[in-house]
């Protein structure tokens, strides 16, 4: 029996999505790319009942954690980050802050490994590094949920832009059709920009695929 609650947040200048996974069990909360805004995650928390049990970033650009390091103090809360996105998120050139925003770098409290699996808040979930859009971006994947967090790799009809930093065009191409082939078409994908869709939907539809 699926037993996640998604509800999501639009926040920062990009209008990025920010997730708040709750388990209606136990009530506890995953926070995923907290885009800005720390008071109003929390607000949202409260409005849930929701404790928050971690944080997980799906790649390292400020426009997806410029919220992670206040709440990860405010909460007392992990940050979990691929291991390839270290360098990126400890550098605000390459996270794009120190052009697009004010300059701000983090460190993961947990390093991710490809299909690591975890389990979080209740949940169980697999790590799919999926490099394209950075060298580090990952999707989170909750079988039992049928659900693929995916980030800035996989969206509605399109992928994610490759001309930033440790972007590849190449790797995303391998990364969406690993995504595309491997993964259940029922699997519902949240991205990280604009609306929710199925793996099935961008099997058919997605140009680039």
């Amino acid at each position: 029996m699926k037993k996640m609650n998604i509800v999501s947040l639009l926040l920062g200048m990009v209008q990025t999505n920010c997730y708040l996974l709750q388990n209606q069990e136990t009530k506890e909360v995953l926070i995923v790319d907290p885009a800005d805004a720390a008071d109003r995650i929390q607000q949202k928390l409260r409005e849930m009942g929701g404790r928050a049990a971690a944080i997980l970033l799906t790649h390292g650009h400020f426009d997806h954690m410029m919220a992670a390091g206040e709440l990860k103090e405010r909460l007392e809360i992990p940050i979990y980050a691929c291991r390839q996105e270290e360098r990126l998120l400890a550098d605000s050139s390459l996270n794009l802050s120190g052009s697009w925003a004010s300059p701000c770098t983090l460190r993961a409290d947990e390093l991710l490994e490809e299909g690591q699996e975890l389990t979080l808040a209740g949940f169980s979930l697999q790590v799919l590094h999926t490099p394209g859009h950075t060298e580090g971006s990952c999707c989170y994947y909750f079988p039992q949920e049928d659900v693929l967090i995916s980030g800035d790799t996989l969206f509605e009809g399109s992928v994610g832009r490759t001309d930033f930093p440790t972007s590849s065009g190449g790797d995303m191409m391998r990364s969406l059709h690993r995504l595309l082939e491997e993964l259940p078409e029922e699997t519902r994908v949240f991205p990280g920009h604009g609306g929710e869709t199925t793996i099935g939907y961008e099997k058919r539809y997605n140009p680039f695929a």
